[in-house]
């Protein structure tokens, strides 16, 4: 693709990243077959072709609209686009440049402005995310359908294991999933200790920076991760820890991107670059213990209930995670049933279930639905967030899948 970036972008990092980029495409139209709203809205402006057409244009210097700004808001950010592109073209990074020029000519006002100021300002903040998760547990009872769905019903985390083992690695605690779901981190320090591996969780870690990022307050983002490299760095540098495991991919996915996001800080570059390096899945850890894991389940395997396998967009698409989670359950004794269209977005994607609850729930309803024909008794995911949103749709029980094999290896109930 030619590109003639206007003179107010061309000879910054953005621009220079946006042009190599932009250049890359080739106008094929693959990344069109597994777009989600493309698939739902059938208009080639909600499909990444489009998109990159509208980029391009503003970084031109050509007029943007509110029509712009709606369809680069419509994108999920899902990235299934950048797995199926063969030319390598990074949407994700792209999208993150275009918003940002487009919000910047084209501001948002009243109630619009005032709700992604209200996300970007509360989710990421713990302790009044979870004092709010709290107080709609209380009335959960008598709140409308559509609220309940946002507040999970409590589940008790158990026992979390002292530090006991020569090695060991941190946990980011985050800033939703302690709130919706502390059995998550829980049943991983659980089947960690099990592989003679203890998890820790640093005081002064938080939100890992993806939601402010991802609603344009990038420069909150960058603070968010600057603070998590601070609470994180005296244990790194003192080589008390040997890897940073991310149970919620979608914040793998943030912290692994902290050196490039930081690479223009002099300050942080550094460190960014080793913490984005020490960062992993939980499912990397797990399955590198893989002998010792089927050894300990053979004593212990139960029934073989049919599991459906939702694996979420930052985990197969973004974290490149694709096959590892699936050999582990099936370890475990778990049957996985066939899943359609797996490589779509169950429509979750941060505050897109809030920003978009029309085409969230579209996608909800189709995921599910794929989800439920094999017969599944459970759906397992790997993040907070399509957990959350997929249960606001279901009576099958969604679980994280270390969940699955804490239960098979240690007995605490799903």
């Amino acid at each position: 693709m030619q590109t003639q970036l206007a003179d107010f972008i061309r000879d910054s990092a953005a621009g220079r990243e946006a042009d190599e980029i932009l250049r890359k495409c080739v106008h094929c139209g693959f990344c069109t077959a597994t777009c989600p709203t493309y698939q739902l809205l059938g208009d080639e402006l909600d499909g990444p072709r489009g998109r990159i057409y509208l980029i391009k244009q503003a970084l031109e210097g050509q007029p943007v609209t509110e029509k712009t700004r709606q369809h680069l808001d419509r994108c999920l950010t899902c990235r299934a686009c950048e797995t199926t592109c063969p030319s390598g073209v990074a949407y994700g990074r792209l999208v993150d440049i275009g918003r940002a020029i487009v919000e910047e000519r084209v501001p948002r006002r009243g109630v619009e402005r005032a709700t992604r100021w209200l996300l970007r300002e509360f989710i990421p903040r713990a302790p009044l995310f979870s004092a709010a998760m709290r107080a709609g547990r209380a009335v959960r009872a008598v709140l409308p359908e559509s609220l309940k769905a946002k507040v999970p019903a409590a589940r008790p985390a158990g026992p979390w294991p002292r530090p006991r083992h020569p090695r060991r690695m941190l946990a980011l605690a985050g800033c939703a999933q302690p709130a919706m779901a502390p059995s998550i981190n829980a049943a991983a320090a659980r089947v960690l200790d099990t592989l003679g591996i203890s998890l820790l969780e640093a005081p002064g870690a938080g939100c890992c920076g993806a939601v402010r990022h991802h609603l344009n307050d990038q420069a909150g983002g960058h603070a968010d991760a600057r603070r998590n490299i601070d609470a994180w760095w005296p244990l790194v540098e003192r080589g008390e820890i040997e890897a940073i495991v991310m149970t919620a991919s979608g914040c793998g996915v943030q912290v692994k991107d902290y050196g490039h996001l930081l690479a223009g800080d002099a300050a942080y570059a550094e460190r960014a670059a080793r913490i984005s390096a020490l960062t992993v899945d939980i499912s990397a850890v797990v399955a590198a213990a893989a002998a010792s894991l089927r050894e300990l389940l053979a004593r212990r395997r139960g029934e073989a209930l049919a599991v459906a396998w939702h694996a979420p967009c930052t985990l197969q698409h973004g974290l490149k995670v694709r096959g590892v989670v699936e050999e582990l359950l099936a370890a475990a004794g778990f049957v996985l049933t066939p899943v359609r269209d797996a490589h779509l977005c169950c429509g979750s994607a941060g505050t897109y279930s809030l920003l978009q609850p029309e085409l969230s729930t579209l996608l909800r309803d189709n995921k599910l639905a794929a989800l439920g024909e094999g017969g599944a008794r459970l759906i397992a995911s790997a993040n907070i967030g399509c957990i959350a949103h997929l249960q606001g749709g279901t009576q099958i029980p969604v679980r994280h899948w270390i969940e699955l094999v804490d239960a098979r290896l240690n007995g605490f109930p799903l």
